[in-house]
């Protein structure tokens, strides 16, 4: 876990990324997107885009299981709870030598501090949902969505 980033240097990157909304469009652009990419990539992931309780986009790609479904759901829980990206998270109680169980009460059935979620700030709202993958090392799971995400709002300026 020492190659990766900070908790300060994630925190920097999510804040970066700010959404003028999150409508049923931007999250089937977002997911189209990402399901294009791993496509192309022939990666072996599950794409999830949430709005709070709601799911908007998901697609499981060729390679990727039912588990990867599941990890997802688990992930997006720790963004909603914590409002920061699975990975800052899975780096904080690595960085405080705990987990998530023991810091703060939440089922590992339910909760996963790994990366692949980031929460999807709107302007002028704060944190309204996010967005996943699960197949890849969490890692690159991160920086796929965190591409996915950059790419969406570079291609609107």
């Amino acid at each position: 876990m020492d190659q990766w980033p900070t908790t300060e240097d994630i925190a920097r990157a999510e804040d970066e990324i700010v959404l003028p909304e999150l409508t049923e469009q931007t999250a089937y652009a977002l997911g189209r997107r990402a399901v294009e990419a791993g496509l192309e990539q022939g990666l072996p992931i599950a794409v999830g885009v949430w709005r709070g309780e709601r799911q908007l986009f998901h697609c499981a790609l060729p390679g990727s299981t039912r588990d990867n479904n599941e990890w997802l759901r688990r992930k997006g829980r720790v963004v909603m709870r914590f409002e920061r990206s699975s990975l800052y998270v899975a780096r904080l109680c690595k960085d405080q030598g705990t987990s998530l169980a023991e810091k703060f009460a939440l089922p590992s059935s339910r909760f996963a501090a790994a990366g692949g979620a980031v929460p999807l700030h709107v302007r002028g709202a704060g944190v309204v949902g996010w967005m996943g993958v699960s197949g890849l090392p969490q890692l690159e799971d991160h920086r796929f969505v965190m591409r996915i995400l950059r790419e969406h709002l570079d291609a609107r300026r």
